[in-house]
């Protein structure tokens, strides 16, 4: 697969494809572990694009831009400030996007931006390194509970468990107000509790139901489910954000 990749500023790689890798390199993952004989969903994976367009002109889908583009009506169950403040932010360029600065982006807009992700499955935990500013995220699957001095983060604080076939992500802990969820704006507080519930239907597919509970910001829980593809023979590039362009086409992408 040939790699897409984007010079911002004068030395500045965003890249949103790995390198291309001998077929030997990245050998693709196995679908089932045959030590636990639950799934294993190391490997590194991409949305499943539906669209031409998105960010930084790459094939995206419609989450991107509204995380809750296939629920009813295509509209997320705001609570009356967050729909004003989506508005404001529609209105203003969307000047105040995380992304756009570079900081981190946390783990539902993660699945729906348009980076290579790698996904490392350990027997007590799993790692998520994601291509999109060289960053990355940690799950807890060895049973701990969330430690009572957990300092609030962009990322939370992850643990998962097993219920069968299916890897359950329970996080809490965000920064208040620090967060969007997708290019329109839809925040996060620090009262959410985001479920990702992980299936690998087949060893080149990977589902994800994501269910948002967030009382400050949405009058009831809402859940919506994404796609990732496996890519085979694929190796992360380094991806340093440049605030400026990127914020440029984030202007320019659509909603």
């Amino acid at each position: 697969m040939k790699s897409a990749a984007f010079l911002l500023g004068a030395t500045i790689l965003l890249s949103a494809c790995g390198g291309d890798q001998p077929a030997s390199a990245v050998a693709p993952s196995t679908a089932t572990s045959t030590a636990t004989k639950r799934p294993d969903f190391s490997g590194v994976w991409m949305l499943q694009a539906t669209r031409d367009w998105g960010l930084i002109g790459l094939p995206s889908g419609p989450e991107f831009g509204n995380i809750g583009a296939s629920l009813p009506g295509a509209t997320l169950p705001y609570q009356p400030w967050a729909a004003a403040y989506v508005e404001e932010t529609k209105a203003n360029g969307r000047s105040l996007d995380p992304l756009s600065h570079c900081f981190a982006i946390g783990p539902v807009r993660s699945h729906a931006v348009t980076f290579y992700r790698e996904i490392v499955q350990l027997p007590n935990k799993i790692v998520f390194l994601n291509e999109y500013n060289s960053s990355y995220r940690q799950v807890f699957t060895d049973g701990r509970p969330v430690p009572d001095d957990f300092v609030p983060s962009l990322n939370g604080y992850s643990t998962g468990t097993w219920q069968g076939d299916v890897l359950v992500i329970e996080t809490t802990g965000f920064l208040d107000g620090a967060l969007w969820l997708d290019n329109n704006g839809s925040p996060l507080t620090d009262a959410a509790r985001i479920t990702e519930r992980f299936r690998r239907p087949s060893v080149e597919r990977l589902e994800i139901e994501l269910t948002v509970d967030d009382p400050k910001a949405y009058t009831a829980p809402w859940t919506v489910t994404l796609h990732q593809n496996l890519v085979p023979n694929v190796e992360l590039l380094e991806a340093t954000c440049s605030e400026e362009q990127l914020r440029e086409h984030l202007a320019n992408s659509y909603q």
